[in-house]
């Protein structure tokens, strides 16, 4: 049975598209071309709503918890920090003081929330490593841990990880990618060093997705009810990997998830499951070298664990090749300033928000509730016109700039 716990939160705002799409004017200065294809105001307005609802309560539970032995590790990317930059330096401040708890670990993420580890693996690791580096000078911590973008692995990505220099990285577990092993133990590609933790679908789902489902068999699911769950896990280990929205935004605040997390802090103190930090799991457990051959097919934590639910439609492919183009030509110019811009365009999340084409279930309903209310005025087809047109934007207007 499982006796160790690792808990793993990562927070996150996207970079939202201005739709309808405008036209970059003739002659804009680099610097400024963000402007046509970005709606600020819109992530404001969500930011400032998530913030309200978990970013800000969640923060003040978990300081409150880590006081009292609850263990955590955190992932931030750099889309929602520098919105929490410009907008709520009190949020920023909440969470600063929560990672200064000797109880918390920051790990590591892709900044840009992006597939530009699918169109460039060198430049993927240089914005690892720059990554890193604001991460751990912002909160003052060494990073020795590292997520990627959905929790994303694959074999060449391990490789690259494991070249910047990182002891561990989280893998979500599913069967097809695991084999017969289970997902509560340390692994290791064969003959390397990269310890990997890899993420329990199930119970992380049963919050993560599940809580406030009212047609769930187990709603409502007690603190009491969960802990022995992890505790009767069989394996070495359970690591949960959540979004940090789940507290309050996902679930909100009358669904009980608050008061749930506090109860469950001491269900599992009653059951004896320690809690670890993913460097003292990977120091400790990864020990045994257990060995996971990590697939060529890279694994999500999203959907059915593969790449399907950011491309398995018509839309989505056919953005996604805007997204090649819009890099390609980018890289072209020579000019960081708008290389850096196509990075931005290359978010995940802007395949994530039109999953829902011509698709139906539980997960569709998932990227629809992401998808702006404002983008449904355009309608289904209006949304995907508007999201391409947006791309051809911006690649023609760097006509002038790839001479």
């Amino acid at each position: 049975m499982a006796e160790n716990l690792v808990v793993y939160a990562t927070v996150h705002q996207p970079r939202r598209l201005r739709l309808p799409a405008q036209v970059v004017p003739a002659g804009t200065a680099p610097e400024s071309i963000s402007d046509f294809l970005f709606d600020e105001a819109l992530d404001r307005h969500y930011f400032e709503q998530v913030a309200a609802s978990s970013y800000t309560p969640a923060a003040a539970m978990f300081i409150d918890l880590t006081r009292r032995g609850w263990k955590m590790s955190i992932g931030f990317s750099n889309s929602f920090l520098v919105q929490a930059e410009r907008w709520a330096p009190k949020v920023l401040a909440g969470f600063k003081k929560l990672c200064a708890s000797p109880n918390v670990e920051i790990v590591n993420v892709e900044p840009y929330h992006s597939w530009l580890l699918y169109l460039d693996i060198v430049g993927f690791k240089e914005a690892m490593l720059t990554g890193r580096q604001r991460l751990e000078e912002l909160f003052q911590k060494p990073i020795a841990v590292t997520d990627t973008t959905e929790m994303f692995m694959s074999n060449d990505v391990y490789f690259a990880l494991q070249q910047c220099g990182f002891n561990a990285a989280f893998m979500e577990g599913r069967d097809w990618q695991l084999g017969w092993r289970e997902s509560t133990h340390v692994y290791q590609h064969p003959l390397q060093r990269l310890k990997l933790l890899i993420r329990h679908h199930d119970l992380s789902d049963d919050v993560g997705y599940r809580f406030s489902n009212r047609h769930w068999k187990h709603w409502p699911l007690m603190a009491d009810t969960y802990a022995g769950w992890v505790r009767d896990t069989w394996g070495e280990i359970v690591a949960l990997g959540w979004d940090f929205e789940t507290f309050g935004e996902h679930h909100r605040r009358d669904t009980g998830i608050f008061e749930f997390t506090s109860v469950l802090a001491q269900e599992l103190k009653k059951r004896k499951v320690r809690m670890l930090l993913p460097s003292e799991a990977a120091a400790e457990l990864g020990a045994r070298r257990l060995e996971v051959p990590v697939n060529e097919y890279g694994t999500t934590w999203a959907g059915e664990g593969g790449m399907e639910f950011f491309l398995g439609n018509e839309a989505q492919q056919g953005l996604f090749r805007l997204m090649h183009h819009a890099y390609s030509k980018a890289k072209l110019t020579g000019d960081p300033r708008i290389v850096e811009i196509a990075r931005w365009l290359l978010q995940s999340d802007n395949l994530h928000l039109i999953q829902w084409f011509g698709r139906w279930g539980s997960e569709a309903e998932v990227s629809a509730y992401f998808t702006p209310d404002e983008w449904w005025e355009l309608g289904a087809l209006g949304i995907l016109r508007e999201q391409q047109r947006v791309y051809i934007n911006f690649i023609r207007a760097l006509d002038e700039y790839a001479k």
